[in-house]
């Protein structure tokens, strides 16, 4: 780990766990990443270097500014997709994680007319709304990979001041006010999706009313039950949950 992350070590060895943790999970695979706001600097964020999530370490984390460059000279390859969390931090000041997945099970949705909605309990934390993002709206035919800060910047609009934004036919943007909550976001959300879909081949289903959500988003992000949650799932990926 580098020395300048020593004051903020406990926070260091959950963002390392958050990785392995969705790696467990399945959320992510070789590819997807997770970042966290910068404690000391809330114009950074960290995140690893380009690296599959279950291979991430201390020593692989870096600092970078809002506009996706590296704070220090000279670091390993970062992630190409890095506009996505710093864009994401700079017009949301609430957010303070953001998580990047290619989860099969909501694919569906982002291709379809279709919309993602929360139907059960436990993905309440993906909110009321679900929007879609096309970046072929706004730059045209591309590789559908957000390599750098205007396209960062159109998903971050997109996103506006939901949780959750999907991505046509690529995957999905979660931000928390937490680590532990985005991460809670990004496990449910799969699951929400494909039982949304199996009760829609059973003909008309019932989602969660706004109220409903109103009343589950009161859960504070470092509440009992989410951190049992966390200490949970970092059991099963048997790694170290930090404080």
């Amino acid at each position: 780990m580098n020395s300048k992350f020593n004051s903020i070590h406990n926070e260091i060895i959950k963002l390392v766990a958050a990785n392995r943790v969705l790696a467990n999970e399945g959320i992510v695979d070789a590819y997807g990443h997770v970042s966290i706001r910068n404690p000391l600097n809330k114009n950074e964020f960290l995140i690893s270097r380009s690296l599959s999530p279950e291979l991430v370490t201390e020593d692989d984390i870096y600092a970078f500014t809002l506009d996706g460059n590296a704070v220090e000279s000279n670091i390993p390859t970062p992630y190409l997709e890095r506009f996505i969390h710093g864009s994401i931090y700079n017009l949301r000041t609430d957010i303070n994680a953001v998580i990047h997945s290619h989860a099969d099970e909501v694919l569906p949705f982002t291709i379809s007319e279709t919309p993602l909605q929360p139907v059960i309990h436990t993905a309440s934390d993906m909110g009321h709304r679900v929007p879609v993002w096309d970046i072929r709206d706004n730059f045209g035919d591309t590789n559908l990979l957000v390599t750098n800060e205007a396209q960062g910047h159109d998903l971050a609009i997109g996103l506006a001041d939901n949780k959750v934004i999907l991505m046509r036919g690529h995957g999905f943007t979660a931000a928390g006010r937490s680590l532990i909550e985005v991460v809670k976001v990004a496990i449910y959300l799969p699951k929400n999706a494909q039982i949304q879909l199996h009760a829609s081949k059973l003909g008309k289903f019932t989602a969660l009313s706004k109220g409903e959500i109103d009343i589950r988003s009161l859960v504070e992000p470092h509440a009992p039950q989410m951190v049992r949650a966390w200490e949970y799932w970092c059991s099963k990926a048997g790694v170290n949950p930090g404080k």
